[in-house]
């Protein structure tokens, strides 16, 4: 029986081949991708917002969150910068699309396995939630995040060096909690599951950091009071602290 990382190591080069499938197949042609949306004969919707695997066009709902924004860092500098050509063969755009295939491989797997969902892929990161319903599921959240961060170093950038000799990803996650309105948006046959609340624009503000988790005052206070419990949280300056204080959890 293959370990979760080696289930991880597999996915992301599978993926990894089909994309380079892609890139040979849309190489020296620039394609916008169009989505053709057939007419909804059922008024639900499926989605994968934790918790509500269904919801019915014209209904909000109100849950409770925790929203993981994922965040490669120096994305666009990635996109804009060309590395040399001695270094590596790939172009900027490729080695974006690469990068990308390989963080939201290891997401999708990750999320997945911690019982969130990720309900938007960002273009350089993604959005995941979780629900709260009580407050040990921050555990769930938490711990996604560290395996993310630890198959990022162990696992996508041995694979992205070895493959086309890329220099490591760094990645920022940010973590908050409040609630949310689940509703689907759109107009006639479009429409989109959807959670809109606090914690998706204050996760947003926290994956600001390098290779850091950082946590949002609300669910500093959500997490689960222990007597002799083996972290603490210190409040840390980021570039968004004017907007969101951001906190994190250090080992005592």
């Amino acid at each position: 029986m293959i370990t979760f990382e080696e289930e991880l190591t597999i996915a992301i080069n599978n993926e990894l081949d089909k994309s380079e499938d892609i890139w040979n197949q849309v190489e020296g042609q620039l394609i916008k991708a169009t989505r053709n949306f057939t007419a909804l004969n059922e008024s639900y919707v499926p989605t994968k917002i934790p918790g509500y695997p269904f919801l019915k066009d014209g209904q909000g709902k109100v849950g409770d969150f925790i929203a993981f924004v994922l965040d490669i860092r120096n994305s666009t500098q990635h996109l804009l910068q060309r590395i040399s050509e001695k270094t590596t063969s790939v172009s900027q755009l490729q080695r974006v699309f690469y990068e990308t295939t390989a963080i939201n491989t290891c997401g999708i797997l990750i999320i997945k396995k911690y019982n969130g969902g990720i309900t938007e892929f960002l273009g350089d990161g993604f959005l995941a939630l979780f629900e709260a319903k009580k407050s040990e599921d921050v555990y769930s959240a938490h711990n996604a995040a560290k395996k993310c961060m630890s198959a990022v170093k162990d696992i996508v950038n041995p694979i992205l060096k070895k493959r086309y000799n890329l220099p490591d990803l760094e990645i920022g996650i940010g973590l908050a909690y409040s609630q949310a309105i689940v509703t689907l948006i759109g107009a006639e046959n479009e429409v989109y599951p959807k959670a809109i609340g606090e914690c998706v624009f204050r996760a947003s503000k926290l994956s600001n950091g390098t290779n850091q988790i950082l946590f949002d005052e609300n669910l500093k206070l959500f997490w689960p009071k222990e007597k002799g419990g083996k972290l603490s949280f210190q409040q840390f300056v980021h570039k968004n602290s004017n907007a969101v204080k951001g906190y994190k959890a250090v080992s005592k």
